[in-house]
């Protein structure tokens, strides 16, 4: 036996492995950048598919068991989403009319601090020479005359409110489909790949599916406890608006951290508002309490492995995802990571899977 049967093959050298490494990365972000840019000229028809896909994993279970009692699978998916749209803007008309009701009062309360911050402008005490809300209203008219003309920005508005309009006709087209014919797209995305790659790509649609709806229901659940306490908090205390600023934070939960933050201390600026220093006070620190239960119990009990994400990650991730595609990237930022990680987990448990086969 020669020494080259002994040595076998020549080994790349580290330089060499640190340039493939570094065309790889290359390559996957060029790869990236393309999905992104293609995304964002098709964003009128992303969007709503995308966002169908989270009222989608709340309302399938009703339109599976409707199927199971006889009813139609159209039938089913229509009588759901009827019952979705029902529900969502039942609550969101009930919580306008409490607005309405309890305006009067907010806007009274917000006079007398209106008041007391024009006698602090009145004292000049930054040397801007502002001296009363008179004054910050002429140098704002000022600034936004420098602007230019408002024309362009109201045809920019006009066409944000036809996008918006068609792509929220979209998402529920969209939606009605995922209810009635859930299982056959899954199937149809499946059968577009190669057949040796049909079980992975089944089994990483059916965990993305998975983590996404324990995450949406999980969530919802803890913002829901979250809200309840702070509502009742809120209502002892006698803060106007209260049942309003606990649906915000019910909304606001759907944003991990950052919703409960900003939403919290909403609640904090109305309780300011209306009763004072020590009222905001106390509402604070009920929000402090209510957001370490969350973080410190119902997390980890209610969504477990659903989101098993470290703050750290949550946040960058929402960071990242907002200032690139705003409110939108926020909201869909910790459960793109969530299912990024799940399938993550996938591949490498196959690939130790097969390499363990292997050793045997």
């Amino acid at each position: 036996m020669t020494d080259a049967d002994q040595t076998g093959p020549p080994q790349p050298t580290r330089l060499w492995t640190i340039g493939r490494t570094a065309w790889a990365l290359l390559g996957i972000a060029a790869v990236v950048l393309a999905l992104g840019y293609v995304a964002s000229a098709i964003a009128i028809v992303l969007i709503p598919t995308v966002l169908a896909l989270f009222p989608a994993t709340l309302l399938a279970p009703i339109a599976d068991r409707l199927c199971r009692r006889g009813v139609s699978p159209g039938l089913s998916a229509l009588l759901t989403l009827l019952l979705g749209l029902v529900v969502f803007f039942g609550v969101l008309a009930g919580a306008i009319a409490l607005v309405i009701a309890q305006l009067p009062e907010l806007l009274e309360s917000a006079a007398e601090g209106v008041g007391q911050i024009e006698g602090f402008l009145e004292d000049d005490p930054l040397g801007i020479g502002v001296e009363g809300f008179a004054d910050v209203a002429d140098l704002v008219q000022e600034q936004l005359g420098e602007a230019g003309d408002l024309a362009p920005q109201a045809a920019t508005a006009a066409v944000f409110a036809v996008e918006f309009v068609v792509g929220l006709l979209l998402m529920f087209v969209v939606l009605f489909f995922y209810l009635k014919d859930g299982r056959r797209l899954r199937d149809a995305i499946v059968t577009t790949f190669p057949r040796a790659r049909r079980p992975v790509v089944g089994e990483a649609l059916d965990r993305s599916w998975d983590t996404l709806s324990g995450y949406l229901r999980g969530q919802l659940l803890v913002a829901a406890v979250d809200a309840f306490f702070i509502g009742v908090g809120l209502v002892i205390l006698g803060v106007p608006l209260a049942l309003p600023l606990a649906i915000l934070v019910l909304f606001g939960g759907l944003f991990p951290i950052v919703g409960a933050v900003v939403t919290g201390a909403l609640a904090v600026l109305v309780a300011l508002a209306d009763g004072g220093l020590t009222t905001g006070l106390i509402v604070a620190g009920i929000v402090l309490a209510v957001q370490q239960l969350e973080s410190n119990v119902l997390e980890p009990y209610i969504l477990g492995r659903s989101i098993r994400l470290h703050p750290l990650v949550v946040l960058t991730s929402i960071a990242a995802a907002a200032s690139v595609f705003g409110i939108l990237g926020a909201f869909l930022a910790v459960p793109a990571a969530a299912i990024t990680a799940r399938v993550v987990d996938l591949l490498r448990d196959r690939d130790e899977a097969t390499a363990d086969a292997g050793a045997g």
